[in-house]
């Protein structure tokens, strides 16, 4: 216990899924928490958009491991609301050492000539510019506490191969990777370490929905979750269909704490062997 002990975590997509296990996972080991999440639906997500009871369900989480937790609805594609987020949870609980940009989307797949603008520039707002964005935000605070500090930015799988039908992602999950590595050299001198994740599927609604079972399934009219599970398997080389939310929450810990205090630079997969397939 206590691996973060004593330090603010700032999260992005914390209401629910990996966000929320994130927080947890953080608090369980020490650390308060800013928590923030957009509460609304993103044209074309193919599954119901986290609400306030959720994010409010991650505060009583938080809380209940006697930790303290600022939480607010912000948007990471709005740059001045999502800094005010970040600037008022810092003003609360008095600095920053940890930044989980975790917040991202999917939408509607289709193969890449068939891919409208509207879809293309929502993933990328989202998912690249929205990770951007949570940097930006960060960087003044981390550099003013003068203690260093770790930056996790939350790819894929999909950040270091490629895919069919999804070229808005993987784009946009590619791209998460040239800014970490930007940013670890640009940090380096203030001992702020910045490192990307990259999960295989992982069990939350963002993959657990008709469109990626489609996706993965596209012989059957109406597959399930049973019928995703095998062809989920196939991508993996451990014999499982996917990882849990709180097995990226342990990669994030490690990367957070000082036991990776001289890890900076690095795309971690958490993918069950997905890349080796």
């Amino acid at each position: 216990m206590g691996r973060v002990e004593g330090k603010v975590a700032f999260i992005t997509g914390a209401a629910r899924g990996q966000g929320r296990s994130h927080a947890i996972r953080l608090a369980q080991e020490g650390a308060d928490i800013i928590a923030v999440d957009l509460l609304e639906a993103i044209p074309g997500a193919p599954y119901a958009a986290a609400t306030q009871e959720d994010l409010d369900e991650t505060v009583r989480q938080v809380e209940a491991l006697d930790r303290r937790i600022v939480a607010s609805k912000a948007d990471v594609r709005d740059y001045e609301g999502l800094k005010k987020a970040l600037d008022d949870g810092v003003a609360e609980l008095g600095r920053l050492d940890i930044v989980s940009a975790n917040a991202g989307i999917s939408t509607q797949m289709a193969p890449t000539d068939e891919l409208t603008e509207d879809m293309w520039q929502n993933m990328i707002d989202t998912n690249l510019t929205g990770v951007w964005h949570t940097a930006k935000a960060a960087i003044p605070h981390l550099k003013a506490g003068g203690r260093g500090g770790a930056i996790i930015l939350t790819s894929s799988e999909a950040g270091i191969k490629g895919y069919a039908n999804i070229a808005h992602y993987v784009s946009a999950k590619h791209g998460v990777v040239g800014l970490m590595r930007t940013l670890a050299i640009e940090l380096a001198p203030d001992m702020i370490r910045v490192n990307s994740i990259h999960p295989t599927q992982v069990d939350t609604d963002m993959i657990m929905n008709e469109a990626t079972y489609r996706l993965f399934a596209p012989n059957l009219e109406n597959p399930t979750r049973e019928d995703f599970a095998p062809a989920s398997q196939a991508t993996n080389t451990l014999p499982i269909p996917w990882v849990e939310a709180v097995d990226i929450s342990n990669a994030v810990l490690f990367l957070a704490s000082d036991e990776a205090r001289y890890v900076t630079g690095v795309p971690l997969p958490v993918d069950a062997g997905c890349f080796l397939k």
